[in-house]
């Protein structure tokens, strides 16, 4: 008996140690990945000048919000804001309405190549950027001098929408076939019993039971587009058009940038994603585990 309560007692203790270093790990990790932000936050709310006289280190003689105010005024905050806007929603609509179809016929419908075809889709998204945009760059080029227009999808909203369609099909596939696994296929069974044809079988009995996979999708499509900067920089040659985080160029100075000034534009930036984040965190969580289940 003494032997039991004495293992019991090592085992706690053990158990101790292990929480109390996983504990100190996570906490180190966690300032590590949100030390930057508080630094870009105290940085923004810091005068230049302040930093020019005393030091970046030096302890603040006074915290000011003029460097959001002239990052608004210089960004053009509505228009580049807008820029996004037209650009992200179509595409997270877009990327999960094809995305969807394309989980729904290799789910629910057994055929040679439906497991290629799901690989193949995969595959697209662990393609680096660097050896995919100089193709992407000339096959654009070479649409538009065929009809007859060279701006038909370059320098256009419409082609950057088809490049983040594209890129983000394959993930939103993958993610949307392990959810689609775990419906019972007895309700396809019943629906093809009532004489539902394809497209009535996808938008009236599987789609709606996607919407809690599609809402944690949308979360995170939404801050990956969003957020995107390369594919705006190569396919849009005005810079009128870009989104909002090729504004925070238009900060830099020719010869001198005042990084202060900077950290109030990527602040900004920031915000619409970050106010996302809180309004739907439990999609966004829910997305970080959603399809790691099979049924």
């Amino acid at each position: 008996m003494s032997t039991a309560v004495v293992q019991s007692a090592e085992y706690r203790n053990n158990q101790k140690r292990k929480d109390t270093f996983i504990s100190i790990f996570i906490g180190i990790f966690a300032f590590v990945w949100i030390f930057p932000i508080l630094w870009t936050v105290w940085t923004s709310l810091r005068p230049y000048n302040d930093i020019i006289s005393y030091g970046i280190f030096s302890w603040p003689r006074r915290l000011t919000f003029d460097n959001y105010i002239n990052a608004i005024q210089e960004m053009k905050i509505g228009v580049y804001l807008l820029n996004s806007l037209l650009v992200t929603v179509p595409s997270v609509i877009l990327t999960l309405f094809f995305g969807s179809l394309v989980a729904f016929v290799v789910t629910r419908y057994q055929f040679k190549f439906n497991l290629w075809i799901l690989l193949l889709f995969t595959a697209g998204n662990m393609l680096p950027i660097v050896l995919t945009y100089i193709p992407v760059f000339w096959m654009f080029i070479w649409i538009g001098e065929l009809f007859g227009n060279r701006n038909m999808l370059y320098n256009n909203y419409g082609g950057l929408i088809l490049v983040h369609v594209g890129f983000q099909v394959g993930f939103a596939t993958f993610v949307l076939s392990s959810y689609m696994k775990t419906i019972p296929k007895e309700i396809s069974e019943s629906a093809t019993i009532d004489g539902a044809n394809v497209f009535r079988h996808y938008w009236n009995v599987i789609l709606p039971l996607l919407r809690p996979a599609l809402a944690a999708l949308s979360v995170l499509m939404t801050t990956w587009i969003y957020n995107e900067f390369f594919w705006a920089l190569v396919l849009m040659s005005d810079d009128s058009k870009r989104p909002i985080t090729s504004a925070l160029r238009r900060l830099q100075g020719q010869y001198v940038t005042d990084f202060n000034l900077l950290a109030a534009g990527a602040i900004i930036a920031a915000a619409p994603t970050v106010i996302m984040f809180f309004v739907l965190r439990k999609q966004f969580i829910a997305g970080l585990t959603l399809g790691s289940t099979k049924g």
